[in-house]
């Protein structure tokens, strides 16, 4: 019987995505295992393009995670102890993971992070293998005002002002608790309600609008990580978070816009320093 590998990595699209180069790199190192992604299940459609995954269990969070006896248990979700108990309940024939092997960076680049825990235990890994597809840039601009916290959504009407300079074709995206200030952007910016399309899709739609998109224009959320992947150029408004922590790649068509000031990522208002960001310095750096 093949090796089964359990992962967890129970966050959202962004955590994900900074993951790709791990779980790639586990894949080559273990060509005939079986690996199973413990993530939350709105990650599915993701997998053909990770190419790295064979089957996702439905976990949110850092456990429980209903697995038994994987051969080898690989914790890329965090630090512990939560994460480390829960996968330690598998009762794994190995694990891997900070905490039990090497100890945790505090400022490393999500995406090295990863890579470097991986390569502590001898699995080699390339940051740089980001790619989900290419993209042909032949559809519609992106605006996507959301963000999984308050701290890091830049304000609609300023969001609204970019749209309204991108011209006719630019569409409006978010998740399915964001078609409010989706709603909000594009009435101000003058789109017609068919340009909204926060709530109205899934992520599997979303990646396919991505492959073809010629901009995208948000904020630190997970659709920037998708830009990236995908290769569409991108304006990313990073705050309270620096992008050294969680920003694209140098180069390769993306613009990071940051105050320099840090803060609370989690926050309930939208940081200061994001808010110093005119609409003005994102109209100056659009392509």
């Amino acid at each position: 019987m093949a090796l089964e590998a359990l992962v967890l990595r129970g966050l959202g699209l962004g955590d994900l995505l900074t993951a790709v180069p791990a779980l790639r790199g586990l894949r080559r190192a273990l060509p005939g295992c079986r690996i199973t992604l413990a993530a939350p299940e709105p990650l599915r459609p993701l997998l053909p393009l990770i190419g790295a995954v064979d089957e996702l269990l439905d976990v949110s969070g850092p456990g429980p995670v209903p697995f038994e006896r994987p051969g080898l248990a690989v914790n890329l979700h965090g630090r512990g102890p939560q994460s480390i108990e829960a996968l330690r309940a598998t009762r794994p024939g190995a694990l891997l993971s900070y905490g039990a092997g090497p100890a945790w960076p505090e400022r490393v680049h999500e995406v090295r992070r990863w890579c470097d825990l991986l390569e502590w235990y001898g699995i080699a890994c390339d940051p740089g293998d980001l790619a989900l597809g290419r993209t042909d840039r032949s559809g519609p601009a992106i605006v996507h005002p959301g963000a999984a916290y308050p701290a890091r959504r830049w304000p609609p009407e300023r969001f609204a002002e970019v749209a309204r300079a991108l011209g006719e074709d630019v569409v409006v995206t978010g998740g399915p608790g964001e078609a409010e200030p989706a709603r909000r952007v594009a009435d101000l910016a003058g789109l017609p309600a068919g340009r909204v399309l926060a709530g109205r899709t899934d992520l599997g739609e979303l990646a396919a609008l991505m492959a073809t998109a010629r901009l995208v224009v948000c904020g630190d959320t997970g659709v920037g990580h998708l830009a990236t992947a995908f290769g569409v150029p991108s304006v990313l408004l990073f705050g309270p978070t620096s992008p050294e922590l969680w920003g694209p790649p140098p180069g390769r068509g993306h613009v990071v816009l940051w105050a320099g000031c840090e803060g609370d990522p989690h926050g309930l208002e939208p940081d200061p320093g994001l808010l110093k960001i005119s609409v003005c310095d994102v109209l100056e750096v659009l392509p």
